[in-house]
């Protein structure tokens, strides 16, 4: 008698082989790993994740099959994770990330090159704030960058705060005219004698909150947080005289913990910040004043500006915007204007 698995019929030549995964029922349940410790990720290089436990302990870890890949199953600086295995830290040992806990917030970046256009990732997750760090001279300031990149903090729910450095260079105040209306905080600051002026302006912003810096190369994100974070050891780089363009000298994002609490997240220095992804009614979410109005904006309606019926034009000729309205109605039309304009930003 045939010893292959009942087949549906009597024929004896018909034969089937035995199933290499055994007979055990498959099932698409996952562990539970209630015994998972919290950690957050500090780092990350090429599979392995530099993490903190709550209880202050420093591990390496890889993510678990379980998780899934590709860019919407990354696990990024910034987010808090459940590890199992090995979690006590000693030399040369890993542990495994099962879980990832709900975001508060992600900031995210579409690719924009052929091959990837659109497809979003995100760079730094649970960051509430995003320092948005430019230079007023060498390299120049350059507005269409820092209005991308106010859009993806508004998009990813980060309250936005202007540093501008090298203030002994230039004046900030043509450059700060630009964005009185979208009310932002701004901080300006200057290394004299090897000192960073208003870095204690700085640091009244950033420590009880994690926040994430943002910006081109060259403009002294690296400068600040050695500054903000004593040991930090960032490398500085300098501008080429030829582009006007600072060396990359962050090679990917680092969490550095603050004196005072609260985390400093250093990003490499960019040049394109994709905003594909991002939707009027994304962006609108850092504009409650203007959301309330396009609430009888028609359904699709853009915002842009000739946009036919938009509620925002009626709203100014009707004369109840103001002065003030109007001007963030001005500001977040040229935001709008930003997510699709060339990703790449270049000096003005």
């Amino acid at each position: 008698m045939s010893r292959g698995r009942d087949t549906g019929t009597d024929d004896e030549r018909v034969r089937v082989r035995p199933s290499k995964r055994g007979s055990r029922p498959r099932t698409k349940q996952r562990p539970q790993h209630e015994d998972a410790v919290a950690a957050r990720v500090l780092a990350v290089d090429r599979g392995r994740y530099a993490l903190l436990t709550e209880e202050g302990v420093r591990l390496v870890a890889m993510k678990a099959r379980e998780l899934g890949r590709g860019a919407r199953n990354a696990v990024v600086v910034g987010d808090r994770v459940g590890v199992v295995g090995d979690t006590s830290g000693t030399p040369d040992t890993l542990a495994r990330i099962v879980r990832v806990e709900e975001r508060e917030t992600a900031l995210r970046r579409s690719a924009e090159d052929s091959e990837a256009a659109g497809v979003e990732r995100i760079i730094v997750a649970n960051a509430d704030r995003m320092l948005i760090v430019t230079a007023l001279a060498d390299p120049p300031p350059r507005p269409r960058m820092v209005d991308r990149c106010l859009v993806a903090a508004y998009d990813a729910g980060m309250q936005p705060v202007l540093v501008l450095t090298k203030a002994d260079l230039a004046d900030p105040e043509p450059f700060l005219a630009q964005y009185a209306a979208l009310e932002v905080p701004a901080v300006a600051t200057a290394v004299v004698d090897g000192e960073v002026q208003g870095l204690e302006a700085v640091r009244q912003i950033v420590t009880g909150h994690d926040s994430v810096l943002v910006g081109h190369s060259g403009v002294g994100k690296s400068t600040l947080i050695n500054a903000l974070v004593p040991g930090a050891r960032r490398a500085t780089g300098i501008v080429n005289e030829v582009t006007g363009r600072g060396r990359h000298t962050s090679s990917s994002a680092v969490a550095l913990e603050l004196p005072g609490g609260g985390w400093a997240i250093d990003t490499p220095g960019v040049r394109s910040f994709g905003l594909a992804h991002v939707g009027p009614d994304d962006l609108l979410r850092g504009f409650p004043d203007l959301a309330a109005v396009t609430a009888e904006c028609p359904r699709g309606c853009d915002h842009e500006a000739g946009a036919l019926e938009c509620e925002l034009d009626a709203w100014v000729a009707r004369g109840d915007a103001g002065p003030a309205g109007e001007a963030r109605l001005d500001s977040f039309r040229r935001l709008l204007s930003a997510r699709s304009a060339s990703a790449v930003d270049h000096a003005p």
